[in-house]
């Protein structure tokens, strides 16, 4: 008798340990490449039609004051993907300058925790597909596959080991075990073609684990120069390099909504955690000019300012039963947060490294914390690498926005509340708010090689040597 019972308690705590794996989200990450504040709908875009990505906001959360990880691409996913501010972060431009080398692509470093190796640690099945831009193209130990994700579908650009020239439309499957060409004519768009690498990911997972997806989509980037599809917007008296970013992005409208019919006809989606954004704000590239459709609403800049319009961005959030519907916050947030979140989702401690803070609360419901600021610097590449062209700063104080353009240059200070376009320079009204920040820009970061400017003011002629 005394077997049996020691039989039934072993066997009710095997189903308790099962029931809380059970239990995990599936986590579903949705990042577009280059899109603006204001391009899509439910953010006041009036002309370009994102129904699906509307009608999620409308089902789950969205964010007015989410701020991506800095002013173009790699940067900002360096923070995303590490929960390090920008400041503090190994990757701080899209390229380093080394003085043997000249302008290089830099990679994460190898001690700094990936989200997918977070995930993947506790127990997720994790998978990557799309632009990864967090790599040296010589060293596949540094490309997605190798970072944390049981699997990753990348494109790779640059010279490769052996001098080879990358073809940005081959798709390197976990590492270079494998390939996948995107050719124009057979697909609508290369977000079209992704989509399709995620379904025969989906109908391969386990069940019974659940799975962390990051989805790197393409649009609306310039470089995607021609898509498939030749008829959406023919319509329109519009410039031809104005229809194709407007399709870009109703298309990638397009492949979100059948993703996430595919996990709700596949039973996953009620148990999933959604969240949409974009790594920086509007670009201005391939003739394309991000005015055209109020790309960025009413804030100043686009892709390279930290201005506003360069990194504030989109961030949709969706969890059947756990966030409320049709919810808008305007808690203060950024892709430094997104590390510590998705921890305490999964259920498991945050990353030293990370600096930013869990906004779970908040989805769910109850007391959140707040950030005190929240800060950015960025290094522009090529002919603009000194401190006072080349080198940008922000910092953001609840209301109070600081901009820094060239380390020796005066912080202009706006505030955001009354003047979210940043047109009214306060800064001589309010020293001690710029001092302040100033003391942030200088105190709150670290040295990473390839980026030589901070937040000391120093001589920009010794710098240049």
């Amino acid at each position: 008798m005394k077997t049996i019972l020691v039989v039934i308690v072993f066997a009710l705590f095997l189903t308790s340990c099962q029931n809380k794996a059970d239990n995990k989200p599936n986590i579903l990450f949705l990042l577009a490449d280059d899109l603006g504040y204001g391009e899509l709908g439910v953010y006041g875009q009036e002309v370009i039609k994102t129904p699906n990505l509307d009608s999620l906001a409308k089902q789950g959360m969205r964010f007015t004051d989410f701020y991506a990880g800095n002013a173009v691409c790699s940067p900002s996913r360096a923070v995303l993907l590490t929960g390090k501010s920008s400041s503090r972060n190994t990757i701080r431009g899209n390229k380093g300058y080394f003085a043997d080398d000249g302008w290089m692509r830099v990679a994460l470093k190898k001690d700094e925790i990936t989200l997918g190796e977070m995930l993947k640690k506790a127990g997720y099945q994790t998978a990557f597909i799309g632009k990864w831009h967090l790599d040296d193209p010589k060293d596949i130990s540094t490309w997605a596959y190798n970072r944390g994700f049981d699997f990753a579908i990348q494109e790779q650009w640059g010279i490769g080991e052996g001098g080879i020239n990358y073809d940005e439309q081959m798709h390197w499957i976990n590492g270079k075990q494998d390939s996948v060409y995107y050719r124009v004519d057979e697909w609508e768009c290369k977000d079209e073609f992704r989509t399709i690498q995620a379904f025969d990911y989906l109908d391969k997972v386990e069940k019974d684990k659940p799975f962390f997806l990051f989805m790197s989509y393409r649009a609306p980037h310039g470089h995607e120069r021609e898509i498939g599809n030749k008829t959406l917007y023919a319509d329109q008296n519009w410039p031809a390099k104005e229809r194709l970013h407007a399709a870009k992005i109703t298309l990638l409208d397009k492949q979100i909504g059948r993703l996430l019919d595919k996990l709700e006809k596949m039973g996953m989606l009620k148990n999933t955690l959604v969240l949409f954004s974009s790594d920086n704000g509007p670009h201005g590239e391939g003739g394309h000019k991000y005015e055209f459709f109020n790309s960025n609403g009413n804030l100043r800049g686009f892709k390279r300012d930290t201005y506003e319009g360069g990194i504030r961005v989109p961030l949709i959030a969706y969890w059947k039963g756990k966030i409320e519907a049709g919810t808008i916050t305007k808690f203060v947030s950024g892709f430094q947060d997104i590390m510590p979140t998705l921890a305490e989702v999964a259920g498991i401690k945050v990353p030293e490294q990370s600096n930013g803070i869990s906004f779970l609360p908040l989805l769910t419901g109850d007391n959140q914390k707040k950030h005190e600021s929240l800060n950015w610097e960025f290094q522009l590449v090529g002919g603009s690498k000194n401190a006072t062209g080349g080198f940008r700063q922000a910092v953001r104080i609840n209301e109070w926005k600081g901009v820094r353009y060239g380390i020796s240059s005066e912080t202009k200070l706006y505030n955001l509340v009354e003047d979210i376009s940043e047109t009214n320079n306060l800064a001589a009204e309010h020293p001690e708010i710029v001092e302040k920040m100033n003391q942030l820009f200088e105190k709150t970061r670290t040295e990473t090689p390839g980026f030589p400017y901070g937040g000391v003011v120093r001589n920009s002629n010794k710098l240049n040597k």
